[in-house]
């Protein structure tokens, strides 16, 4: 597959490995986003990749010093009792400046605890003669061994980059589609290369999820939880919150509910999966993160999503090779799934981003009360940066949509916001495809992949 964007990761990387002294890079994020592949395409041919695994200390320095003499003639001829004589030696030996990347760190340290001390003082005797890289797919070990006030590494890093997922335009590069297709395969594998590379493998999207994720044998089957292993304890835990988050359960009270627990005991957990990147806390526009009672819990990974809501619930046709009511739940229910993540695209596109000449902060849902008998909800809403102008949209995945309609009763909506008043109000409509009628101030996949790229 095409290598696609990753070129502030790129110019960042070779910034910090080419200026005059040697510099130390971490590198890190979950598992499938390229980090190595972001790596070994920085790296040249004087340079040396190396990727851990979880065998014993002994066999790891054997490993890299065979790796290592590939460019230093030898180095794989002596037996190194700890990791200080063999960096030490290292270091002697080296004649030019080069960069040594370990991938899978954690690994490393797992064997040899002692690892981050012993780089920590290479790295402060200020002797080095080589870049070092670390690169690990488990954040939170990383964050322990590395961006923890406690950890021996702590601050000594040059350049910190956390790798995320690709945004959706670049989807649309990689496997040559459509706009329109690239949201609709977007919400199905998020931005992760290494599931567009398995998507790359059919001639369809009905055939990729298929092949992946329908059948016991498929490369996804079991991802979500291979994944969890990386950062999570209990993972069951884990997998059930997810699950009852994914088919519907979004407030705290429902999930505790299902997971026959008490609320404060989901706390953690919540906050966990928050950090990963796995869920996000959505509230409405307006309202304080800390004391708004309408907090909502949304699986905010487009591949997890898909899983949970799709996968999971269905794992018992899966097992017995009988997929055929999966598909037809896909058939009817595909579009609304795609027109959730449409909303969410749009925020996010809006959000902090110039849209006619107005420049826009976040962007979030509104929903609430606007009269004793009347509540409404709204799929946009952003304020701009100058307070003067309240953006409001309404998100549609469908065909033939009549804008006319539409706006009419967009704007009779948001003149009823009870945080409306000294704004100018504009409206805008976030559609599949043109409607019927006034296109002024619609905004459709081509558009959206122009401003996303702002």
């Amino acid at each position: 597959m095409k290598f696609v964007d990753r070129i502030e990761e790129s110019k960042r990387l070779r910034q910090v490995l080419n200026v005059g002294k040697a510099t130390f890079t971490v590198v890190y994020g979950r598992r499938r986003l390229g980090k190595s592949t972001l790596i070994t395409r920085t790296l040249n041919e004087s340079d040396v990749y190396y990727s851990a695994d979880q065998t014993e200390a002994g066999l790891q320095r054997e490993a890299l010093a065979k790796i290592i003499a590939s460019i230093i003639p030898g180095f794989d001829k002596v037996i190194y009792p700890d990791w200080n004589v063999f960096f030490d030696t290292l270091n002697d030996r080296a004649t030019q400046k080069f960069t040594l990347c370990i991938d899978e760190f954690p690994y490393l340290s797992g064997s040899s605890p002692d690892l981050p001390s012993v780089l920590q003082n290479k790295i402060d005797s200020k002797r080095l003669k080589f870049n070092l890289v670390i690169c690990g797919s488990s954040q939170q070990l990383m964050y322990g061994l590395v961006l923890d006030a406690s950890s021996p590494l702590y601050g000594r890093a040059d350049a910190i980059l956390k790798i995320a997922p690709i945004k959706v335009p670049y989807i649309q590069e990689a496997l040559g589609v459509s706009t329109i297709e690239a949201v609709e395969e977007y919400a199905v594998w998020g931005g992760v290369p290494r599931y567009w590379e398995l998507r790359e493998g059919y001639s369809n999207l009905r055939e990729a999820i298929t092949g992946n994720m329908l059948s016991v044998n498929g490369t996804l089957y079991e991802e979500p939880l291979k994944l969890f292993k990386d950062d999570i304890k209990d993972i069951v835990k884990t997998a059930t919150i997810m699950s009852y988050v994914g088919m519907g359960a979004h407030r705290l009270s429902e999930i505790a509910g299902r997971c026959g627990e008490i609320a404060t005991n989901l706390s953690r957990p919540l906050a966990k999966l928050i950090s990963l990147g796995y869920l996000t806390k959505e509230i409405p526009f307006g309202e304080n993160e800390k004391n708004s009672k309408k907090s909502l819990y949304k699986i905010s990974d487009p591949f997890m999503n898909f899983y949970f809501q799709f996968i999971i619930p269905n794992r018992s046709f899966i097992e017995i090779g009988r997929i055929s009511p999966i598909l037809s739940d896909l058939d009817n229910h595909f579009s609304d799934y795609v027109g959730d993540y449409w909303e969410k695209l749009c925020r996010e596109t809006v959000s902090g981003n110039e849209i006619d000449g107005i420049t826009y902060g976040m962007a979030r849902r509104w929903w609430g009360n606007v009269s004793k008998d009347e509540r409404i909800e709204l799929d946009v809403v952003a304020e701009s940066l100058d307070k003067k102008y309240l953006l409001v949209g309404e998100c549609k995945w469908t065909t033939k949509e009549n804008s006319d309609r539409l706006f009419a009763e967009l704007k009779e909506k948001a003149e009823k916001l009870p945080f409306a008043k000294g704004h100018t109000i504009i409206t805008k409509l976030f559609l599949k495809n043109p409607p019927v009628g006034t296109q002024t101030n619609v905004l459709l996949p081509d558009d959206m992949q122009i401003l996303i790229r702002k």
